[in-house]
C-alpha cells in the first residue's frame, strides 16, 4: 500500500531540509515548470522541474527535484545530479555586469536560439524569451526525467502549471496543490487533483525571486 501521509511526510521532510521546489528562490529568476507524477501498485515518484536562471552559477538550469520511494539513487529532494544547464554557450552570450552582449545566438543542446531582444538586457529576460517556443529544449527530456527514478514507472499526471504556496509560511502538507497530488500518487486516481486556487507557476508570479 502506498500512504499519502508518507508521501507527505516525505515531502515535508524536503521543505524542512531546502529540497523542495521554491520558486521564491533569492538566487534564482524562475522561467518555466514541470511536474511529472508516476506510480504503480507499489512504487510512486514525483518529479518537479524548475528552469529558471541562476545568476550565481550564471546559466539558465533546470532543477529536478525528485521524491519517492523506488529511487534509484540519491535521496529525496535535490540531489548532485539533478542540476542541469541549459546554455552551452553562457561565458560568449552573457556578461556578469552588462547582461547580454547582444548579437550572438544562445546554444541551447546544440542548436541556436535567435532571440529579438536588445544588448544588455538582463540574462534572466532574454532566457525567458524562450518559452514558450523552446519550452521543450529548456525541460528535461526522459532520461533526465528517469535519472533517478525506474524506467518503466508509468506516469499517470503531468502538470504545466499549479498553485504554489509559499514555502516559507506552509509545509507542502498545509497545502491544497501537495496534499492532492500525494492523494494522486497513493490511490492513482488522477481525478483526485482538482484544484481550487488559480496556477501561479508563470514566473510574474514570483517578482522577488532571484533578488538577494
Amino acid at each position: 500500500m502506498i500512504s499519502t501521509d508518507a508521501i507527505l511526510a516525505q515531502f515535508n521532510d524536503a521543505a524542512e531540509n531546502y529540497r523542495f521546489p521554491n520558486l521564491d528562490n533569492g538566487y534564482v529568476y524562475p522561467t518555466d515548470t514541470r511536474m511529472h507524477l508516476m506510480r504503480d501498485e507499489t512504487r510512486w515518484a514525483l518529479v518537479v522541474e524548475l528552469v529558471g536562471f541562476n545568476y550565481r552559477a550564471a546559466n539558465l538550469v533546470d532543477v529536478l527535484h525528485t521524491f519517492g520511494n523506488c529511487l534509484t539513487s540519491g535521496r529525496p529532494g535535490t540531489d548532485n545530479n539533478d542540476f542541469h544547464d541549459r546554455l552551452d554557450n553562457a561565458e560568449q552570450v552573457s556578461d556578469p555586469e552588462l547582461g547580454y552582449v547582444g548579437d550572438v545566438p544562445l546554444q541551447i543542446r546544440g542548436r541556436s536560439m535567435e532571440v529579438d531582444t536588445r544588448a544588455g538586457q538582463p540574462m534572466w529576460d532574454v532566457c525567458r524569451l524562450l518559452v514558450p517556443a523552446h519550452r521543450d529544449l529548456l525541460l528535461a527530456d526522459e532520461h533526465e526525467v528517469r535519472s533517478r527514478v525506474p524506467l518503466d514507472l508509468p506516469v499517470i499526471l503531468r502538470l504545466e502549471e499549479w498553485h504554489q504556496a509559499d514555502l516559507f509560511e506552509n509545509l507542502p502538507s498545509e497545502t491544497e496543490t501537495f496534499r492532492q497530488i500525494a492523494e494522486v500518487l497513493a490511490t492513482g486516481d488522477a481525478t483526485r487533483y482538482r484544484p481550487t486556487m488559480p496556477p501561479n507557476t508563470h514566473w510574474s508570479n514570483w517578482p522577488e525571486a532571484g533578488e538577494l
